[in-house]
């Protein structure tokens, strides 16, 4: 397996709110998460940071040769945690109320393969040389387009697009949507919606499925949003499940 991860303010905001990791643990078993913070007074960095510290040394010390269920119940818990650890911020510093992250993730081992997410960043997989969506954004359009009450064609350039219904410290208690996903693929993407509010799925599938090695097409999908716009910050983790190519 070959990882690569990387994070850019973008072209537009004075600093990265976002944070991104990709973690082997001794049992070779495989944690990639991104959070995309948000809030003042530099307070969503420090959400998503809170966020990706927690899941990191959490992962490194406490997740070894565990069945899928109690690595579900490990994400569970995991989130719970976290979400506690911002409001508790908040109280100590009152000025970065307001403050919150969104949070995506997946665990791979060689028997399961896990995807969670809170809020609109997102997970993809490559299967069959296609480039699928695994999560569902908790977004107020995404929210309209299941009611029926938006069109696709609707929800794409909603000037509400971008409302959170689900963040990591605005909802107490909070859960995470777990997903169980297929061995049988070939790579795994995690981005913050700055990549995904620029290039769409077509364009991020085109750059994956390319010859490039692992690190160029990071480099790539980041560069490609920036030259569209770049209006927010942008964090991209991939790992690739195969020895070469997808």
């Amino acid at each position: 397996m070959k990882s690569f991860y990387l994070t850019d303010a973008g072209k537009v905001r004075t600093h990265n709110e976002d944070s991104v990791i990709i973690v082997k643990n001794k049992d070779g078993d495989y944690l990639m998460a991104v959070a995309d913070g948000m809030g003042g007074h530099s307070a969503g960095e420090v959400a998503s940071s809170i966020a990706i510290s927690y899941l990191g040394k959490s992962f490194n010390e406490t997740f070894s040769n565990m069945e899928k269920v109690k690595a579900v119940n490990w994400l569970r818990e995991s989130v719970i945690d976290i979400n506690e650890l911002i409001f508790s911020y908040v109280k100590d510093h009152p000025e970065s109320r307001g403050m919150g992250t969104t949070l995506v993730v997946a665990i791979v081992t060689k028997d399961y393969i896990l995807f969670g997410n809170i809020g609109d960043s997102s997970g993809f997989v490559i299967k069959d040389n296609h480039l699928h969506k695994v999560t569902y954004d908790h977004t107020l359009v995404n929210l309209l387009l299941k009611a029926g009450e938006l069109t696709e064609e609707e929800a794409k350039d909603h000037p509400k697009k971008n409302v959170l219904m689900k963040a990591l410290g605005a909802n107490d208690p909070i859960d995470i949507d777990i997903f169980d996903c297929d061995l049988d693929i070939s790579s795994i993407l995690l981005c913050s919606d700055g990549l995904t509010n620029m290039l769409d799925v077509e364009q991020i599938e085109k750059v994956l499925l390319s010859d490039a090695d692992i690190e160029d097409k990071v480099i790539k999908l980041i560069r490609k949003s920036n030259n569209r716009g770049g209006t927010d910050n942008i964090s991209v983790a991939y790992l690739s499940l195969v020895e070469s190519g997808e």
